[in-house]
């Protein structure tokens, strides 16, 4: 049974060409298993190696985003902390949502590029950098929501309650409502770091915002939907106060008299009349013009605002509310589509805010062109 199972015989002498055909055998063996690894790794190398043009681009503007939202709400905290005029009521609101925006682009938003980089959209950076990535994204994010809200409700009171809302009053609550915003945000990212669900999976290489049920709904009413009725009760008590006071200017308009009338009655009283060419006129004092054109270009920066505000986040608190709920099988294209698409966000908010104030723009230019 040996003999006929070994190539060579007990006395040591192999039989003619046994010896070769086993060595050539194994051999093959040998580099057929050390091709194996070096057969999946470059499978799996190419399997990550190509990138698509239109790949390149998405990547490309996405860096481009992180690095605009960065540098553009640096420019607005360099500009508050620079000028006087702006260390006051609301600038101190706006520099509450530079700041959060500035952290979401620098914390936040890089990390998130890795993960969608890595093949599959995995994690491979461990446990405590996924937590720490987590925390600051609900921390950030919930922030720049807040902070966003807290514009509205003082340019709201600010329109309605101009008399009552006097620039101390303006001043406590505005301090009120920046720190309730960091004390509710850090409250909702930090949860999970005492057992409140699970945010990492290493079998499956998963980091994402913890998905128990009830930290979803409590996170995303928190988070979002709370402030979402706020802004949207805001903005219509604003819509109300403006249509309430241009009703009142077509109530007190005053409609010319025919010309023979006015002939007549400049025959009385000379001194008392006025050539109307325009349909009617409206007596109003040069401080009430001011206050309406305010009340309508703050009511058009709210507006916007609260537009953004919901189209870019919206999508993403839809799908994480309903996902942990219904076990939905969402793909994770259309989650990274609806994560970015809040991040950016964080772009349009410093945009809006200063687009509406002059005295930003002027300070700009004063940062950059050296005056003369």
């Amino acid at each position: 049974m040996a003999e006929t199972l070994s190539p060579c015989s007990p006395r040591g002498q192999c039989q003619p060409g046994m010896g070769a055909n086993a060595s050539s055998a194994n051999m093959d063996t040998n580099a057929s298993s050390s091709a194996a690894p070096a057969l999946m790794g470059g499978s799996a190398w190419r399997g990550r190696e190509p990138f698509s043009i239109f790949t390149v681009l998405v990547l490309t503007l996405l860096v481009l985003l992180t690095v605009a939202t960065f540098l553009w709400n640096l420019l607005v905290l360099a500009t508050i902390l620079r000028v006087k005029a702006f260390h006051r009521v609301p600038h101190n609101l706006v520099a509450s949502t530079a700041v959060s925006d500035a952290l979401v682009a620098a914390l936040v938003m890089p990390l998130s590029l890795v993960k969608e980089l890595s093949a599959g959209r995995r994690w491979r950076l461990g446990r405590e950098l996924c937590l720490v990535w987590v925390s600051f994204d609900v921390l950030c994010c919930t922030a720049s929501i807040w902070n966003v809200t807290a514009i509205a409700l003082d340019r709201y009171w600010s329109i309605t309650r101009h008399l009552q809302y006097t620039l101390l009053t303006r001043r406590r609550i505005s301090n009120v409502m920046i720190a309730l915003t960091w004390v509710l945000s850090a409250a909702i990212s930090l949860a999970p770091l005492f057992g409140w669900g699970e945010t990492y999976s290493p079998e499956q290489e998963r980091c994402q915002v913890s998905q128990d049920p009830s930290y979803t709904i409590v996170s995303t009413g928190g988070a979002f939907y709370l402030p979402l009725c706020v802004v949207l009760f805001v903005y219509w008590k604003i819509y109300k106060a403006s249509k309430f006071h241009m009703g009142g200017r077509r109530r007190n308009a005053v409609v010319p008299l025919p010309e023979a009338a006015q002939v007549k009655e400049a025959s009385h009283e000379p001194q008392m009349v006025f050539t109307a060419r325009h349909a009617a006129i409206t007596f109003q004092t040069d401080g009430e013009t001011w206050r309406e054109q305010k009340e309508k270009k703050a009511a058009l920066m709210v507006g916007i605002l609260i537009g953004v505000f919901v189209l870019c986040w919206i999508p993403f608190f839809v799908t994480e509310l309903i996902s942990p709920l219904c076990s939905c099988n969402i793909p994770p294209v259309w989650k990274s589509i609806f994560l970015w698409l809040g991040y950016s966000n964080s772009f349009f908010n410093p945009l809006i805010y200063t687009a509406f104030n002059k005295n930003y723009n002027n300070a700009f230019k004063n940062l950059f062109v050296k005056q003369r």
